[in-house]
This record gives structure tokens, sequence and C-alpha cells, in this order.
């Protein structure tokens, strides 16, 4: 006998096909969902109706955003010369936050990952290409994962971009601030080996 009712199980399942989120996860937030009154929940369905009717991709740099250009493509203040390529929007939220980035970006969305399918097609390489070559770029600042799709994208981009005149910078790697020296796995170390920066510069 199933005891869940329908709209509930039918909710459970919507949920646990998001990223990240199992079957015990998805049955604690719908049941969260259903106990919260009706107006938050028509709310929250009023939200994610409203996504691909207001969100677009900005044509500059590829962000999710409600107009086109972005507000950091159309930033004056931001630094057009300097361009930070990110695998995803997730990254570019993550380097706004530090507040440290003043330039603009390029979203690939997506890695180079030929046992998925995905190669310089599916990615906004090209785009990127292009772009240096038109817009006044002097620096192309490569922010991938340092994961193995993102350190063979990160390759294909620099290989690409010798093509054109502009500098090409990797988003350095090394130790976590608080991390001990003797937890750090061999990757890690030898990254922060050949990210090290002259103490006086």
């Amino acid at each position: 006998m199933n005891v869940v009712p329908p709209a509930l199980s039918r909710l459970i399942a919507d949920l646990n096909r998001l990223p990240g989120i199992g079957m015990k996860t998805a049955t604690r937030l719908a049941l969260h969902i259903l106990r919260r009154p009706a107006s938050e929940a028509q709310s929250l369905a009023r939200d994610l109706g409203e996504l691909h009717r207001s969100i677009r991709l900005c044509s500059g740099c590829f962000a999710f955003a409600e107009s086109d250009p972005c507000a950091i493509c159309q930033d004056s203040g931001r630094d057009g010369g300097l361009v930070c390529v990110v695998e995803e929007s997730a990254d570019l939220m993550a380097i706004e936050k530090t507040g440290a980035f003043k330039g603009k970006y390029h979203i690939l969305h997506g890695v180079l990952s030929p046992m998925d399918g995905i190669g310089p097609e599916e990615i906004k390489a090209d785009a990127l290409l292009e772009r240096v070559r038109k817009q006044q770029v002097r620096e192309v600042l490569i922010a991938t994962s340092s994961t193995v799709p993102g350190e063979a994208t990160a390759a294909y981009l620099i290989k690409r971009l010798q093509e054109a005149a502009v500098k090409v910078t990797r988003l350095a790697c090394g130790i976590p601030m608080g991390m001990d020296i003797k937890y750090a796995d061999e990757l890690t170390l030898s990254r922060a080996i050949e990210s090290r920066k002259d103490t006086f510069s």
C-alpha cells in the first residue's frame, strides 16, 4: 500500500532530479514545503515558473541575467580589457563575493569532457576567441577548476589564445588558509609551489 499521496510523491521525484539532492533530502524538502503555508508554496511555484521567462544569457559574457547586456557588462567602471573565464555562473558569483576582481567575465557553460560528448563546440570557446579579437582585451584570466576536465579546458584555451596577442594568466592554486601543509595532497602542494610569488612584489 502506497502511503505517500501522489501529489507529494511527484514533488519528491521532481526534487530528487536536482543535482546533489538524494531521496531522503528530497522527501525532507517536500514535507517542509507541505508544512509551510500554501502562500509560500505558491510563491515558490511562481518564482520557478518565472525563471525561464525572465532570465536569458547575456550576449557579451553569457551570464544569466534579466537584461542584455548584463549589469556587469554594462558597468563602465569595470575593466573591459581584463576578462575572467569561468566554467559556470556559480563560479562568477563566488568570485564576485570576494570583491577582488574588477574586470569582466566570460562563462563557458561547461568544460571539455570527451567521455560525456562535450567538445570545444559545446562550450563558449569560439565566442571567447572572437571576443578577444574584436574587443580591446589585453589579459584573459583562466579561472577553471583544478579538476581533470578543468585543467584540460584551461590547456585548450591557452593553446587557442596563443593565436591572439593577449596575455593569458591562470588563477593561482595553493594551500588553503589555515591548512597544515602536511595534510595537503601532492597536487595541491605542487600547484602551490608553481604558483609561488616574490614576497617583495
